[in-house]
């Protein structure tokens, strides 16, 4: 059976979505089978990989994230996963646009509504080594769903003061889910992103990190620096690895690869 990570922080603009795509990949490239699963309304991790999903341009009947958990809500039917995985070159992804944001309301009055996700890719699972959540930036049902769903998680913190604000909620959302409801979730790890070495913040950030999280917390070895092709990559459809595999942010998402492989 596959392992299910999700990749969260409610604090936006942190890096989930390239450690989604990029690790994804990174994995792909280990031979593994990868399945990207769109858990944000804004649809960044579908756009990302160059697939169109607005309602009124849609081609060949394609489903999204909302389709499925909508049906799996409301007629307790599981979709065929050929209505709604779409393969691309290195991976397969469940897509997402807006129209999650008003399953997050439909999950509020429904049964068991922090396993919707779970019944679905348990569904799936076994055809896949790994499944990757790129959960949104939030601690509302929609993210409660994926750490349901999840085995782990990996939480990207971004190199500044204001991420780190956030951070001990985040984790006690954690440590409370457990105890709750997924009594085998774990933490993957801390992933430092848009690292800059030449800066004491940066720095600064790592040894907090390492200081007050470190010893009951795994903090990712290799720090993902800043690049402006990370930004870039995006516009063809393609992650850094496929768009630049000699750059910085590629080769620190092949170290994280190599670090979760043989964690």
């Amino acid at each position: 059976m596959g392992k299910v990570i999700a990749i969260a922080n409610q604090k936006g603009g942190v890096g989930k979505t390239t450690t989604a795509s990029n690790l994804g990949d990174g994995l792909a490239q280990k031979g593994k089978k990868v399945l990207k699963v769109d858990m944000d309304p804004q649809g960044n991790l579908t756009t990302s990989a160059g697939i169109e999903t607005e309602i009124e341009d849609r081609k060949n009947n394609m489903y999204t994230l909302s389709d499925v958990m909508l049906e799996k809500i409301n007629n307790d039917r599981l979709l065929d996963r050929n209505e709604f995985i779409v393969s691309k070159s290195l991976t397969d992804i469940i897509p997402a646009d807006m129209s999650l944001s008003g399953v997050e309301l439909a999950l509020v009055n429904t049964m068991s509504r922090e396993y919707v996700l779970k019944e679905i890719l348990d569904n799936i699972k076994a055809s896949y080594d790994y499944i990757l959540i790129d959960c949104c930036p939030s601690l509302g049902m929609l993210t409660v769903n994926s750490l349901t769903a999840a085995d782990s998680v990996i939480i990207p913190v971004q190199a500044e003061f204001l991420s780190l604000k956030g951070l001990e909620l985040l984790i006690g959302t954690i440590a409370r889910l457990k105890r709750q409801i997924n009594k085998s979730l774990e933490i993957e790890g801390i992933l430092i992103t848009m690292y800059n070495k030449q800066t004491n913040l940066s720095r600064q950030i790592k040894e907090i990190l390492e200081h007050n999280y470190g010893q009951s917390i795994k903090i990712f070895k290799t720090p993902v620096p800043k690049s402006i092709k990370v930004a870039e990559a995006p516009i063809e459809g393609l992650s850094i690895l496929e768009y630049s595999p000699g750059n910085v942010v590629a080769n620190a998402y092949r170290n994280l690869t190599e670090e979760l492989l043989h964690a």
